[in-house]
């Protein structure tokens, strides 16, 4: 049995939750999210209660049957909470700033790089070295902070670029690293 899709999800007050068939839809403080999931699953909600069975032990089925409570935890979660991912810019001259709700980002290009958000996304600049990526849908949360990092990412030799907040970069030794050996 799926130890993931066995957990109940406990629904907290000013979240409501309605189930049509395969579609859900969760409203919350910080927004609405809707979503279809696969018509094979069972969602079942008794009061604050929700949990997601599965017809059979296929192979399908065992495998929906976590993904299913996941996608759904995460919905219950994005509208009573929200999501946030940090990035962090380490270099000299590389900072951000923003221009509206756009993100402007000078990372050593001729030119300054403007990111616009996803619907439903937003982004903070502290001080002018990190980035906070704000939302409530966690897939898009975590995509454009991917395609912030992907504008200029860790170098191998020096660690500049933009990173995720906590992210380890393994540096290389470089030229003398190499004489040394010998």
């Amino acid at each position: 049995m799926s130890r993931i899709g066995k957990m109940p999800i406990t629904v907290p007050s000013g979240v409501a939750v309605t189930i049509s068939g395969s579609s859900v839809t969760v409203k919350g403080p910080k927004g609405e999210l809707s979503r279809s999931l696969n018509p094979d699953m069972l969602i079942k909600q008794e009061g604050d209660v929700i949990t997601i069975e599965r017809p059979s032990e296929s192979k399908k089925h065992r495998a929906f049957h976590g993904l299913t409570r996941t996608l759904l935890a995460n919905m219950v979660e994005g509208v009573s909470k929200g999501f946030e991912r940090t990035l962090d810019i380490v270099g000299v001259g590389y900072r951000a700033e923003m221009a509206g709700q756009n993100l402007g980002l000078r990372m050593g290009f001729s030119h300054p790089v403007e990111i616009e958000p996803l619907p439903g996304v937003s982004f903070a600049v502290e001080g002018n070295n990190r980035i906070k990526v704000l939302g409530i849908n966690k897939e898009d949360v975590g995509q454009m902070a991917a395609k912030i990092r992907s504008i200029r990412p860790p170098d191998a030799y020096k660690g500049k670029g933009i990173r995720y907040t906590g992210e380890t970069v393994r540096l290389k030794p470089g030229k003398a690293g190499k004489a040394v050996g010998r």
